[in-house]
């Protein structure tokens, strides 16, 4: 077991495996019991009856959660067809029934194009969205249903993997905000017969993959012999696609300290097109992870976060 004070503190990421049956907030507060790390934080979030990846972020590393919740994801998802329920998934209440048996696998398809691209989705009651600062699922589970307005998500990929009515496999690879479960619902209003989804599971989130992915078995083991620190991935290793400057001394305290600077790369025109408000991963010269910057236009960088001790 983990000492109840930590001589050094601890930054970096977790790639678990979040088990069917546990919600992730559940995940985050396991592993604050079990390090003793006070700030512990997950990058989104999985319906307690999904499985797969779930990055936990401790320490600084929960100051780049936003930028890992905006990354893309991928999952593989189980939809049956039959049956739609309140919840769009397997643990709700069946609420409408239909033959599928005559839906064919090109008709599936053609309404899967539907939900490729930039699309509005319709979030469902059971969410944690909120309205009037109450989340969605708490009034659904008073037999409420309010007005909900439909978001603009990104689905970036959506295939077909198997058919075999009246299961279907498909593979999303979507942006932030997207509901799986909201695909399935809508694909059985679509073909008519309606459709829940009957599991779920993430098998990409950002830079972390299922197949690397520690269960947490694994993670309660390596915690009594004293090695989970070794699966830990560093702070910056999701923002690796960014651009990336290697600061001297000068500008390593003016980012400590919190001063813009200007910084002229060593390929001037890399500046030409860039906006204001674009970001930059900063290192010092001897390769530690200084910061995020920002873009101010001209040849000017503000320290946004900064992660270096001073």
């Amino acid at each position: 077991m983990a000492s109840s004070q930590r001589l050094s503190p601890v930054h970096g990421m977790l790639n678990l495996n979040k088990p069917p049956g546990m919600a992730s907030f559940a995940v985050v507060s396991l592993v604050r019991r079990l390090t003793r790390v006070r700030r512990v934080g997950h990058a989104g979030t999985l319906d307690p009856a999904a499985r797969g990846v779930l990055p936990i972020c401790l320490g600084q590393a929960t100051r780049v959660v936003e930028h890992l919740v905006d990354s893309s994801k991928t999952y593989r998802a189980q939809v049956r067809l039959g049956a739609a329920t309140d919840t769009y998934d397997a643990t709700g209440t069946v609420i409408a029934t239909a033959d599928p048996s005559d839906v064919t696998e090109q008709q599936v398809q053609d309404v899967l194009r539907l939900y490729r691209g930039r699309i509005q989705q319709l979030a469902p009651m059971y969410s944690a969205l909120k309205h009037k600062g109450i989340p969605l699922y708490q009034l659904a589970r008073v037999g409420q249903t309010v007005e909900r307005k439909p978001r603009s998500v990104t689905i970036h990929r959506l295939e077909l993997l198997e058919y075999a009515p009246p299961l279907l496999a498909l593979e999303v690879e979507c942006g932030r905000g997207a509901y799986i479960r909201t695909i399935a619902h809508d694909l059985g209003q679509h073909l008519g017969c309606g459709a829940h989804l009957a599991g779920l599971i993430r098998i990409k989130a950002g830079p972390f993959l299922l197949e690397d992915a520690l269960s947490l078995d694994d993670f309660r083991q390596a915690v009594r012999e004293g090695v989970w620190e070794e699966f830990l991935h560093a702070t910056d290793s999701v923002l690796t696609d960014w651009r990336a400057a290697i600061l001297g001394e000068e500008h390593t305290r003016d980012v400590l300290e919190g001063r813009a600077f200007h910084l002229t790369p060593l390929r001037p025109e890399r500046l030409m097109g860039l906006a204001p408000g674009a970001r930059c991963r900063a290192y010092s010269a001897d390769g530690r992870f200084l910061a995020i910057l920002r873009y101010g236009g001209g040849r000017f960088w503000h320290p946004s976060k900064v992660f270096a001790p001073r």
